[in-house]
């Protein structure tokens, strides 16, 4: 069985919002969530989880409280960026960066909270015309989106679905007051994540901001496809709370939903490859590239050998990827690597309908995975399963392997 994470955001969605809602799902040990969060490089908050209602539906609010020299903003769900607030202290990424490197998170959800900062500067800095490096976060804001995307992080971290479905995003009209004056809803912020991350959004009649640039970054990370399967159970729900009225409940919904493998959903029968020419890189670079192109999510990465210009043996990169991840693993790319292009092109294909099933081998239960086009079925042990039958029975790997899959092939008989 797969896991899947559909957030469905019919009121928005907050960094607040977000990390109540995966908190709420009760899916991992909430209080070490917190200690972790309290253990963060940085002063100036506490933490308030509590049940709420919002017009009668039982939700949870994850509040950063913000010590009395600082003050929440009036607008939208959280404290976001510092081109929203009055003049504190000010960080740049490479100091938010830094705090994230000395917490005691695992390596996955360090990056993803990196990720999701990047999205933001990107963002402010397309919005104000500066680069990455200059977009500086004042220092309310800056609190508040550190917690707020350190705990997503951590949560995701934990929780570790196997994909993330966002069909639509919420948006509310009007304008928001902020330190630049009155701004449109959506704010500069938020329009540009959605553009460079393809996030759909749905705009109601609700006056106000119901997507703030957190959120948008938020999704723009984690969301790997706009589609549920045709077929899932539900397994958990949880909801968290925004902090606005707008007449209605305000809340954002998190389900985790089981499905066969299957029935996990892509974007569509496509699939995006990534390349890059590499001939001044060391292998040293290459292997932290393909751990860390992994870890944000790549489906496959290879590297193929060729020659360059002037006769230079070098590396084809190749990056095979879901497109709502194709930012994410650019990211990764010109972080680890000393290319300076990358090219993408959408690559139709053809799969074999798959699915799992468990048989039993005579030596233990091994999974396999079975996969069929047509008339055609092919049978293939997953490769942990049988090591961990052939290791437990002392039986050799490839005696098990031949037994289940033999096995397998029997039921197509």
């Amino acid at each position: 069985m797969k896991k899947i994470l559909y957030l469905d955001c019919a009121s928005g969605i907050s960094g607040d919002m977000f990390a109540a809602a995966l908190l709420d799902l009760k899916l991992c040990d909430g209080r070490q969530v917190l200690d972790e969060l309290r253990a963060l490089n940085v002063d100036g908050f506490e933490l308030e989880v509590s049940p709420t209602r919002s017009y009668g539906l039982a939700a949870l609010n994850f509040d950063v409280k913000l010590e009395e020299h600082h003050h929440h903003h009036e607008h939208g769900h959280e404290e976001d960026s510092g081109h929203h607030h009055h003049h504190h202290e000010h960080r740049h990424l490479a100091d938010i960066f830094a705090i994230f490197d000395r917490s005691g998170m695992s390596s996955g959800a360090r990056e993803l909270a990196k990720r999701i900062f990047t999205i933001v500067a990107e963002a402010e800095g397309k919005a104000h015309g500066l680069p990455v490096e200059q977009v500086h976060f004042h220092e309310v804001g800056a609190v508040d989106s550190i917690v707020d995307i350190a705990a997503a992080a951590i949560l995701m971290d934990k929780i570790a679905p196997d994909a993330v479905v966002i069909r639509e995003i919420s948006e509310g009209s009007g304008f928001v007051h902020c330190q630049h004056g009155e701004l449109p809803v959506p704010v500069p912020a938020v329009v540009n994540i959605a553009a460079a991350h393809a996030l759909p959004l749905r705009f109601t009649d609700a006056k106000g901001e119901m997507v703030t640039p957190t959120g948008a970054a938020i999704a723009a990370a984690i969301r790997t496809a706009d589609r549920l399967p045709e077929r899932y159970t539900v397994a958990a729900v949880g909801l968290g709370a925004g902090k606005r009225d707008f007449g209605r409940p305000n809340i954002l919904r998190a389900m985790l939903l089981q499905v066969e493998e299957a029935e996990v959903p892509a974007e569509g029968n496509g699939i995006w490859v990534l390349e890059s020419n590499l001939d001044d890189c060391t292998g040293e670079a290459l292997g932290l590239t393909m751990e860390r192109l992994f870890a944000a999510g790549a489906r496959d990465v290879h590297f193929l050998p060729c020659f360059m210009k002037k006769n230079r043996p070098a590396q084809l990169l190749r990056v095979i990827c879901d497109e709502a991840l194709i930012g994410r693993l650019e990211s990764v790319i010109f972080e680890t690597t000393t290319t300076i292009g990358i090219r993408r092109s959408r690559w139709e294909r053809t799969v074999m309908a798959r699915e799992s099933v468990t048989v039993e081998s005579g030596y233990g239960p091994v999974a396999v995975k079975r996969c069929r086009h047509g008339e055609l079925v092919r049978c293939y042990p997953e490769f942990e399963s049988v090591r961990a039958v052939a290791e437990a029975s002392g039986v050799p790997y490839q005696t098990v392997f031949d037994a289940a899959r033999c096995e397998a092939e029997k039921r197509e008989r």
